[in-house]
């Protein structure tokens, strides 16, 4: 499952140079994450990064991209393989 960021987020911006994916961005009024690109880092470390940072724990699974471990890798392997 991608994940997303909440209304809570406080533009703090301490998540987005964690992700191994660049699947962060800046928002018009928060951060967002695109789930095309959000692998939980499934593949790069074994805990989430931005979650690990987020001050105000408002990172949270999104209910509308759900996926597995196994699709999470290989998105992770394609993602890899592209910027190679």
């Amino acid at each position: 499952m991608a994940l997303m960021i909440t209304e809570e987020c406080i533009n703090c911006d301490v998540c987005e140079p964690e992700c191994p994916n660049e699947a962060i961005s800046m928002g018009d009024e928060i951060c967002i994450i695109d789930s095309m690109l959000c692998t939980e880092c499934v593949g790069a470390y074994d805990v989430t990064q931005c979650t690990k940072v987020c001050p105000v724990d408002c990172i949270v699974d999104n209910p509308y991209h759900k996926e597995g471990q196994d699709q999470l890798f290989a998105k992770f392997k394609r993602l890899s393989e592209e910027a190679a």
